[in-house]
């Protein structure tokens, strides 16, 4: 066979040029190692070289399991009891110096005794407080117990300072429960820094995504990765979409998650199955972190005091003191569970309390001007069958130009966030109008299979994200655009704005200040990076499988409580009781639907100073923002089990279950008393319910619209997850087999109107038209029973929101609500809230 033989000088070229590649990929890969290995060196000096907090600086520790990290707690370590923190709250830090020192008293009397102390932690004596000439003076009072004031109480504790936090309702109660539970730098913050040239705005997302970072690394169990798809409609988006995703990726640095990549539309569809296939391109997919918010912030609340902090819950600032300088000393409060009040001292006083912070400010001087511009953020969830289990989708440019993200959360699908102007209260609102908004965005990016409807929205809440104009400002105009410190003249130190993400960096900020302004010592300086939160030390991602094998758990609860206790998993499982079943044999559920289980409310109580029912439903569980269906079965059992531990009588009972229905209406339980009775003995959902006694319609349309005694129609398929109850459906079996007569499942499209006669439906002939049209019959001329459903689906749904838009002008009418809906022009400082 015959061959080419290159010339001698092109064999020479060719040679030249592999070993010149060859060399270039090897001197790359040379570099690129060297780099990383020097920065990993790097990394294991700072490890090596970080001064942990010292021993003598944690008020309550237990014997150490592992040498090398020395602030491991032991597994059932027990916090004071919230008796305790209010008693240390009036008695100041000295007598905190007491309680250790009786402890170390008694623990040194069993050691020369040979024994081992009680249940009670071994106690150690910080020498900081030792002969402090103001033993009952705080350092700091930190008010509010949000992400911003545990962030500050764990800040300002681990440089050993005196510390007291309250709050006036439950940690994390307000707009850090409420968030969208992202931990990100904003990858749209980032498009709009690179389109306007803004340096400031790329400050900002260079730091959220440092933070990010170690946000994951301090509270391994409680946040970790999420994969977000942006899917692409138009070609010319590709490059574009791809260019913003990388310079994400490299703005986080080695710091940053997986990289981002692009998916193929079948790759895409694979992934997001339930996504809208119709001119679909392709997706990119980027990286961020997801959270679970108000066990976090439970989780700081612990670690502060594990650190040495007072804090308590339900506690509410009612006057601020000042000496004769007319600067401010302490405060007065009260505690909401006993109605007492008295007086805590401090060197100075931290305003964190988010949208009520204009309400602690005026405290110092009532002629102040708010800074508070509240903006209301919504967001819904869906059942876990609107998106997969390990995907989100972000929505760039929704109908309005707002972003909304749809992302699998606890099980579920979460979607938001609006963006709205709205009054602070405690427990706002989300409205109809809102709700429709994000479905109808929802419904935009779905494949038309799926029927997103109204009454899929398992629970909706309203958060407030206080945005805020610096006082010191020149102009009032403008919105800070993170968050914002300032001093008044009497020393009342404000935090406010920011978000989730940087809740550490804005606590380090705001710490260093207090030590400036108030003269304080700290033993050493900011060790926040690299403190991990309770929980953390013993955590991993496999530690499930030993909670299975050792407590015969469900897999599905193992992991659950592993992900949102950490290595403090095993104390709530050995409080579990026993099923009564070969298997599982530990783990009784308070829900069917999710894995929460009764022993989460005893540990709520007795070591996580959950004070009221609303407190484990809602900040504890999380069931009351995933399904607030759910969260009303299991509210009886829920008190129960509270009166147990905390000895309720019958009266208290009741009130906690008043309240906690009062609060379910707040976070989308639907607030009819006839359309969703919760107050009748037996009462079913859908069936109307006049002056205590159950109306039961005999026909089909009569009992899609029951009449109330103000003669507002009501239904339940508005609120309903099916669409039929097991009546209606065997009703039309009944009539569409009657119309069947050769039994070949099909009835002659000109039947329709007859059934619909039988069944007693008056519908108007267009509304007819329109929804036969959208279900799209395939025009042969028959209608199948799936089809004739389709038809009925589509009539009480009309019929449904029809009558549900009397209901809820009569009953927002009633409340006299105003939600204030006014589109905001304000650009977001953030996307945690």
């Amino acid at each position: 066979m015959w061959r080419r033989i290159p010339a001698t000088g092109a064999r020479h070229s060719t040679s030249f040029r592999t070993k010149a590649v060859y060399a270039t990929a090897g001197a790359t890969t040379l570099a690129l190692s060297g780099y990383y290995y020097n920065l990993k060196q790097q990394q294991r000096a700072l490890d090596d070289s970080f001064e942990y907090p010292p021993q003598s600086s944690m008020i309550y520790l237990e014997p150490q399991q592992a040498a090398r990290d020395p602030t491991r707690p032991h597994a059932f370590w027990a916090p004071p009891s919230r008796e305790d923190m209010i008693r240390m709250l009036q008695e100041g830090p000295g007598s905190i110096v007491k309680e250790k020192t009786a402890a170390a008293a008694a623990a040194a009397a069993a050691a020369a005794a040979g024994t081992t102390p009680g249940s009670k932690p071994v106690v150690a004596v910080a020498a900081t407080m030792e002969d402090d000439k103001d033993s009952d003076v705080f350092d700091l009072l930190i008010i509010g117990g949000g992400a911003t004031g545990a962030g500050c109480a764990v800040d300002a504790a681990t440089r050993g300072l005196k510390v007291a936090m309250v709050e006036r309702d439950d940690f994390s109660s307000g707009t850090s429960s409420r968030s969208t539970k992202l931990v990100h730098g904003g990858v749209r913050y980032l498009e709009k820094a690179v389109r306007e040239l803004d340096i400031e705005q790329y400050k900002l997302v260079k730091e959220a995504l440092n933070e990010r970072a170690n946000f994951l690394k301090v509270a391994p169990y409680l946040s970790y990765q999420l994969p977000i798809m942006l899917p692409i409609y138009k070609w010319w988006q590709v490059p574009y979409y791809w260019a913003g995703s990388k310079a994400y990726d490299l703005l986080a640095g080695h710091q940053g998650m997986e990289s981002s990549y692009f998916l193929s539309r079948g790759k895409a569809l694979e992934a997001f199955p339930m996504l809208k296939n119709d001119k679909l391109v392709g997706a990119m997919v980027y990286y961020d972190g997801q959270h679970n918010d108000s066990r976090m912030n439970v989780a700081l609340g612990l670690t502060a005091v594990q650190y040495g902090a007072v804090i308590a819950n339900h506690v509410e600032v009612i006057e601020l003191h000042k000496d004769e300088n007319r600067r401010l000393c302490g405060a007065r409060v009260r505690d909401a569970m006993t109605g007492k009040e008295f007086n805590v001292k401090a060197k100075g006083v931290i305003n964190a309390t988010g949208p009520f912070t204009d309400g602690i400010r005026q405290l110092d001087d009532p002629s102040i001007q708010s800074i508070v511009s509240p903006s209301a953020g919504v967001h819904i969830i869906l059942p876990n069958y609107y998106s997969p289990g390990n995907m989100g989708l972000l929505d760039p440019a929704t109908s309005d130009g707002r972003v909304i993200f749809f992302l699998p959360w606890q099980g579920n699908t979460i979607a938001g966030t609006t963006d709205s102007a709205t009054k602070v209260t405690p427990n706002p609102m989300a409205t109809e109008e809102e709700i429709n908004w994000i479905l109808g965005e929802v419904k935009n990016y779905l494949n038309p299979d799926v029927k997103v409807r109204r009454g899929d929205v398992l629970a909706a809440w309203s958060g407030i994200r206080p945005l805020v104009r610096d006082p010191a400002a020149k102009s009032t105009e403008g919105l800070v655009r993170n968050h914002m410190i300032n001093v008044s003249p009497s020393g009342l130190l404000t935090i406010a704005g920011g978000k989730w993400t940087t809740y550490r960096a804005m606590a380090a900020e705001t710490i260093d200040e207090a030590i400036k302004e108030f003269g304080l010592t700290p033993a050493r300086g900011c060790s926040t990076e690299r403190v991990k939160l309770i929980g953390s030390h013993g955590y991993s991602n496999t530690m499930f499988i030993r909670l299975i094998q050792q407590f015969g758990l469900e897999t599905e609860i193992a992991q659950h409580l592993a992900n949102s206790y950490g290595d403090r998993a095993w104390a709530v499982a050995s409080l579990a009781q026993s099923t009564g079943k070969r298997w599982p044999v530990f783990g009784r559920r308070v829900s069917n639907q999710y894995p929460y289980i009764e022993a989460e409310v005893r540990y709520a109580v007795r070591r996580e100073y959950a004070c009221t029912a609303v407190d484990v439903l809602a900040r504890r569980l999380r069931l009351a923002f995933l399904n607030v269906h759910a969260a009303l079965d299991a509210l009886p059992r829920v008190v129960e089990i509270m009166a147990e531990e905390l000895k309720w009588d019958a009266a208290r009972q009741a009130k906690e279950t008043e309240d906690a229905k009062a609060f379910l209406t707040t976070m989308g339980l639907p607030v009819s008393p006839i359309a969703y009775p919760t107050n009748v003995p037996e009462a079913v959902v859908g069936h109307p319910v006049v002056d205590g006694e159950k109306v039961q319609p005999t026909s089909f349309w009569g009992r899609m619209s029951g009449k109330s005694a103000s003669g507002a129609i009501v239904t339940d398929s508005f609120y309903s997850r099916a669409q039929f109850n097991p009546e209606e459906l065997a009703e039309f079996h009944k009539v569409f087999g009657a119309l069947d007569h050769d039994g070949d499942g099909h009835i002659d499209g000109h039947d329709l109107e007859e059934v619909l006669i039988h069944l007693d439906v008056q519908v108007e002939p267009q509304v007819l038209k329109s929804i036969i049209e959208e279900v799209d019959l395939d025009n042969s001329g028959t209608i199948e029973f799936n089809e004739f459903l389709e038809v009925m689906g589509g009539l009480k749904e009309h019929a449904s929101r029809t009558a549900f838009s009397k209901i809820i002008v009569e009953v927002e009418s009633k409340r006299n609500v105003d939600y204030g809906i006014k589109a905001k022009t304000t650009d977001r400082s953030g996307g945690g809230a």
